[in-house]
């Protein structure tokens, strides 16, 4: 089997989950590797110490465990993804099966920094939202989905946030090989890649 990977990347906010719906609506049977599964353990993280731990640097994620998933769908084979608690901020201590696919998502804030990474993408797309959107998007995601509170989402975003986008993220716009301004608003940039899909999946 001839696997393809995409890579989905971009800010915090930034559309990168309504590129991969919109991806859904062409094909439906692909694998989903969110990078958020591969968060490390954070357990002493609270609303008043939100800073304690910085998910917004490279060293948050265990991405030797990331690569290695990804090699084995490469290859064909099934692996069993983490799945992580983001109210608890801990790996939970179930796994899920993933089977390998034709085609392969990867979405997530810091894919194209790992250069190892990288080199198993077919095609890599970054999504280029405004800050202050990213910033809002976030602020009501994680209030409702993940026990923040408003002060506590304003001092993640400033101490950590936005110093990590631009040190950590933005930089890796070099490496795309499309780039989206405005996520799924985009529909020139969506269409070429929606050809893409078409092509790996065979359909017409």
């Amino acid at each position: 089997m001839d696997v393809k990977i995409i890579g989905i990347t971009g800010g915090s906010g930034s559309g990168k989950s309504t590129i991969v719906r919109k991806i859904s609506e062409v094909c439906s049977d692909f694998a989903f590797i969110p990078q958020d599964n591969y968060y490390k353990d954070a357990v002493y993280m609270s609303n008043t110490n939100i800073t304690a731990f910085n998910f917004d640097h490279p060293d948050a994620f265990d991405s030797d465990l990331l690569y290695k998933n990804l090699k084995d769908l490469k290859d064909g084979k099934s692996i069993r993804m983490p799945e992580y608690d983001f109210v608890h901020h801990k790996r939970k201590n179930e796994y899920k099966e993933v089977k390998s696919s034709p085609l392969v998502i990867l979405e997530g804030l810091m894919i194209l920094y790992d250069p190892e990474i990288r080199k198993l993408l077919d095609l890599k797309i970054y999504v280029d939202t405004p800050d202050d959107i990213r910033f809002i998007r976030r602020m009501k995601r994680d209030i409702a989905e993940r026990g923040r509170t408003v002060e506590s989402v304003i001092k993640q975003y400033l101490d950590v946030v936005r110093p990590g986008h631009f040190l950590f993220i933005e930089p890796t716009k070099e490496y795309a090989d499309i780039i989206i301004p405005e996520g799924g608003y985009n529909e020139g940039a969506l269409k070429v890649l929606t050809a893409f899909v078409r092509e790996i999946s065979s359909l017409v």
